[in-house]
């Protein structure tokens, strides 16, 4: 994956292209994510979630996976402690919750639960996006285009879908997915 053939499926990226083109090639080498059309699907979510590869770290303060049934999925602990804000979306696909972070770090040989913010480092961000998605069983979605199921995997429902289809879509043309 080149700086320019990112470009062309995240136009809006600008120079964060030259910066994760190769981190993201190792990243998808490493994972599995070795065809065209799993790397297109796998591009465009990354797209969305990242913002165009802008946002390492969720907008959102993250209190809202702070206690209750949320929490309790994501392995965060069901009193109000912090939990939510300090597991909160990080990486090029947001992992998110104490488990997630757990299991990511452990897969990537780093420390998560302590410093999770070494999720928002390009190159843990990028592995880390890959990691979820092979462990997901995405590459396996990918082959077989069930987009929605990939976007529900990622996001628990279908938040972004038409912009995630946009960047899956133009992210196959310039791959030369048919």
């Amino acid at each position: 994956m080149t700086p320019d053939i990112l470009s062309k499926i995240m136009p809006a990226a600008g120079l964060a292209t030259v910066k994760y083109a190769p981190l993201l090639t190792s990243a998808m080498a490493e994972f599995g994510i070795n065809t065209p059309a799993r790397q297109a699907a796998f591009l465009a979510h990354v797209c969305h979630e990242s913002g165009s590869l802008r946002y390492v770290k969720e907008l959102a303060s993250g209190a809202a996976y702070d206690t209750g049934e949320l929490a309790k999925r994501l392995g965060n602990t069901p009193e109000p402690d912090g939990d939510g804000q300090r597991y909160k979306g990080r990486g090029l696909i947001q992992i998110t919750g104490l488990a997630n972070y757990a299991a990511c770090g452990a897969a990537l040989g780093i420390d998560l639960v302590n410093h999770p913010e070494l999720l928002e480092e390009p190159i843990h961000a990028a592995r880390s996006a890959a990691w979820f998605w092979n462990g997901h069983g995405l590459n396996e979605m990918a082959d077989k285009e069930l987009f929605g199921a990939m976007t529900r995997t990622i996001n628990g429902g279908f938040n972004g879908l038409d912009d995630r289809i946009k960047h899956w879509l133009r992210a196959r043309r310039v791959l030369g997915v048919v």
